[in-house]
């Protein structure tokens, strides 16, 4: 996984220098479907792995985004990047692929616009930083950067920035690498597979599996794959590469650090697993 972080490292970096007015436009007003529907795009179009985006989606909420389209923009992007849906075309065929992407977009969609209801009636607490969305003319993004640009030293500066902002998430990446590597050390992956059929026992062992397995986007789409055509459970397969995010505790630590909020955290899985195991369902019975 380290190319995908590597890159989110860097992306954090440069998403310093974008000014916060042009990220509201870019994406749109707060709180509305227009909005929404954008941050749910932009998440599909960064070709990132989810521990990259998830660094690039707090850094957003900094820039001023509002809670639904982070929330938004965070769960449609993990596996939905243009190279890893391309893979996974490769692995069960485009009819699952491009239903999984679909129904992923779906739930996004819906956690996003319940999250932007929450925000509207206080029962979460807002952005803080909203206010930047609506605040005085910043200076171009070209105007931040180049100076850091121009000598070797300038890029060195740069790197060290990027890491300065990405230290939140990466204090649990690498705790979830440990425990990744000491699972898939320890638990044969023929054997793995073989656990987890299309009944509802399978389902939610899927479901505990996804959620303590730290499995990076790159890692989850073969064994979304292994679940599909060895174990013949499509919705598993669908349950293990968006459980994996919206169970995640890098996710949910890294959340309640930049929100500052408990019920913010937790509200991601309270509201996406339903949804998930929902759909999970009715796809082992197409299966």
């Amino acid at each position: 996984m380290w190319w995908g972080i590597a890159i989110g490292i860097f992306a954090v970096g440069v998403l310093h220098f974008v000014p916060a007015t042009l990220v509201g436009k870019w994406i749109g007003k707060r709180s509305n479907a227009s909005g929404l529907v954008r941050a749910v795009c932009a998440g599909v179009l960064f070709d990132v792995c989810s521990h990259g985006v998830l660094m690039i989606s707090m850094q957003l909420y900094k820039k001023g985004l509002s809670l639904g389209q982070t929330v938004a923009f965070l769960i449609a992007s993990p596996w939905n990047s243009f190279s890893l849906t391309f893979v996974l075309i490769a692995l069960v065929g485009w009819k699952w692929a491009l239903s999984f992407l679909a129904l992923s977009l779906v739930i996004a969609l819906i956690t996003g616009w319940i999250f932007s209801l929450l925000e509207k009636r206080g029962i979460v607490p807002a952005n803080p930083h909203a206010s930047q969305l609506e605040g005085a003319i910043e200076s171009g993004f070209w105007t931040g950067i180049l100076p850091f640009l121009r000598s070797p030293k300038g890029w060195f500066r740069l790197v060290i920035l990027s890491l300065k902002e990405s230290r939140i998430i990466l204090r649990w990446i690498f705790l979830g690498i440990v425990l990744a590597a000491l699972i898939q050390a320890l638990v044969p992956a023929q054997q793995f597979a073989n656990w987890f059929g299309p009944g509802l026992a399978g389902l939610f062992l899927t479901l505990l599996a996804a959620t303590v397995i730290e499995v990076c986007s790159e890692g989850s789409s073969p064994i979304a794959a292994d679940l599909l055509n060895r174990a013949a459970a499509p919705g598993n397969a669908f349950t293990f590469l968006m459980a994996g995010v919206a169970t995640d505790y890098t996710e949910v630590m890294a959340v309640r650090q930049t929100t500052r909020s408990w019920k913010v955290a937790l509200l991601i899985p309270l509201l996406t697993i339903p949804q998930i195991l929902l759909l999970a369902w009715w796809l082992n019975s197409l299966g």
